[in-house]
């Protein structure tokens, strides 16, 4: 397979964050794979909740409506269950995956329902909606919330005893595979996976492999139909 450039868009304005998505997607891109972090120069500093999302879907939407850096072959945007991947899908020309449904499909292959472990409660509904649209909500037996924010999910300890629980509640609810519900968990899997005796995926690896498979078999987003390029128009971004 030819070498791969990957842009990794994060959802939000921690540049902490980024760095530790950026190293769950290295971890596991193959060789030759090179992976660039993103971050918003602008938006939440962390997606929580409708409104944290549809701006933080803007502020991506403009990071790569702006972007001069290198090339690249795919995007993968590390936001779980956030807005926006549609209209990404309209603006560049390479394949856009959505560590959402990356983490759902693969989940799919490998039981007949899966389940999704986030971090705060006001996030399922978002995440169910998000799955649905992807057509992959049918396989879901819950979306089940730590009850963590994104900022506290560096506290390793802490964030692994309630993924835990939550973890449990979930497979309680007929989950056979476990996903993990937000990029900020990206390393947690292999430790979950031991303990529960189930697969756990993470988004991040599930869409760099994903656009690696994409990249390497020439394939894109259609451009007819739902995704064709926006209609030539007057766009103000930003304040004139």
């Amino acid at each position: 397979m030819r070498n791969v450039r990957i842009v990794v868009t994060n959802c939000n304005t921690t540049q902490e964050m980024t760095e530790e998505i950026v190293r769950g997607a290295r971890a596991a891109a193959g060789p030759g794979t090179a992976v660039r972090g993103l971050t918003p120069a602008w938006g939440p500093e962390s997606a929580e909740g409708w409104l944290d999302s549809y701006l933080s879907a803007a502020a991506v939407i403009d990071l790569l409506r702006t972007y001069d850096g290198p090339p690249y072959d795919a995007v993968v945007m590390a936001g779980f269950g956030e807005h926006g991947r549609e209209g990404v899908r309209e603006l560049v020309d390479v394949p856009v995956v959505d560590i959402t449904e990356a983490a759902a499909h693969l989940a799919c292959l490998l039981g007949r329902r899966y389940g999704v472990v986030t971090t705060l409660e006001r996030s399922c509904g978002q995440i169910e909606d998000s799955l649905e649209l992807a057509g992959v909500g049918r396989n879901c037996a819950a979306v089940v919330g730590t009850g963590l924010g994104v900022l506290d999910l560096g506290d390793a300890e802490r964030t692994e005893a309630a993924f835990l629980t939550a973890a449990e509640r979930a497979r309680d609810a007929g989950a056979e595979v476990l996903v993990l519900g937000c990029a900020g968990m990206t390393g947690l899997q292999t430790t979950v996976s031991e303990k529960l005796g189930l697969p756990v995926v993470d988004g991040v690896g599930a869409a760099v492999k994903l656009a690696e498979s994409l990249v390497a078999l020439n394939l894109t987003t259609s451009r007819t139909g739902s995704f064709g390029r926006p209609v030539p128009k007057r766009r103000v971004w930003g304040t004139p």
